[in-house]
C-alpha cells in the first residue's frame, strides 16, 4: 500500500478562490457614533448648551465693558461710569503706557527708612528700606503673583505724585487723601521689619533709573538713579491701621 495514498494523513488542500469570481460581500457600515455635545443625552445636551450660552453673553458683556472704559467720555460712561469701574477695576485694568505715544522705559523703586526710639533710651535711623524690590521678589517665578503685589505700591505712589506738585506740596483734596493712603500703606510694610522700638518718623524716597539700551544699539543713556527724597513724617494715630498695633509700632505721644 502506497502511503501517500492515504488521504487522512495527507488531506487535498483547498482550492484557492477563484480570482476572476465576484468579491465576497462586506457586511454594511453602522451608524457613526456621535461625539461632542451630539453624544449626550438631552437633558446634558440642554445643561451644556445653557453653559455656552451663559459664557457667550459674559464674554460679550466684558468686552463690552473694557470697550466704554477705554473708548473717551460718552453718554453711557457718564450715566454708568460707576459700573464700568466696578466691573474693569482692578483686575482687568487698561493702559496705553505699553504703547505710544510713550512706553514705559524706566524703573522707579520706592524706599522707605524710620527714625526709631530705643526702649533704653536714644534713638537711631534704620537704613533705606526697598520696598519695590519686595514686591519684584514676590513677583518674580510666581505663575499667578498677587494683584496687591503687582499693583499696590506703585498705583499709591503715582496717586501722590500725580496729587502733588514737585516742592511735594499736596494740590486740593486728593493731594492730602494721597498722604494718608501711603502713609497707612508704607506703616504696614514696615510693621513686617519689626524694628526695635517705637517709631516717631518716617521718609520715603523713590530712586527713577533710565533703563539700558538693548545690545544690539550703540545709544547712550545715563543709568544712573535719581532720587525725589520727601520730608520726613511724624507717624500719627490716622497712619496706624489696625494690623500695625502691636509693641514695636506704637504711636509716639
Amino acid at each position: 500500500m502506497d502511503p501517500y495514498d492515504d488521504k487522512s494523513r495527507y488531506p487535498e488542500p483547498e482550492p484557492s478562490p477563484d480570482p476572476g469570481g465576484a468579491p465576497e460581500p462586506h457586511p454594511a457600515p453602522g451608524p457613526h457614533p456621535r461625539t461632542g455635545i451630539a453624544g449626550l443625552s438631552r437633558p446634558y445636551q440642554a445643561v451644556a448648551a445653557a453653559g455656552l450660552a451663559v459664557i457667550g453673553v459674559l464674554a460679550c458683556v466684558h468686552l463690552g465693558m473694557v470697550f466704554l472704559y477705554i473708548a473717551p467720555a460718552n453718554t453711557i460712561t457718564k450715566q454708568h461710569g460707576d459700573a464700568v469701574n466696578a466691573w474693569v477695576l482692578p483686575e482687568f485694568e487698561q493702559n496705553w503706557k505699553l504703547f505710544a505715544p510713550n512706553p514705559l522705559q524706566q524703573n522707579v523703586s520706592i524706599q522707605v527708612r524710620a527714625e526709631v526710639d530705643r526702649p533704653g533710651g536714644g534713638a537711631t535711623t534704620t537704613d533705606w528700606i526697598d520696598l519695590s524690590a519686595q514686591d519684584g521678589a514676590a513677583i518674580h517665578g510666581n505663575p499667578l503673583p498677587s494683584h496687591v503685589d503687582q499693583n499696590e505700591l506703585r498705583r499709591a505712589w503715582d496717586f501722590f505724585t500725580g496729587s502733588h506738585n514737585n516742592d511735594n506740596r499736596p494740590v486740593g483734596e486728593r493731594g492730602q487723601l494721597s498722604e494718608s493712603y501711603l502713609h497707612r500703606l508704607v506703616m504696614l510694610r514696615l510693621n513686617g521689619h519689626h524694628p526695635s522700638g517705637q517709631v516717631t518718623r518716617v521718609q520715603l524716597r523713590s530712586a527713577t533709573s533710565t533703563l539700558p539700551a538693548p545690545p544690539w544699539s550703540d545709544e547712550k543713556i545715563n543709568t544712573q538713579p535719581y532720587y525725589r527724597v520727601l520730608p520726613w513724617w511724624t507717624v500719627t494715630a490716622s497712619d496706624l491701621p489696625g494690623g500695625v498695633r502691636n509693641g514695636s509700632m506704637e504711636v509716639a505721644g
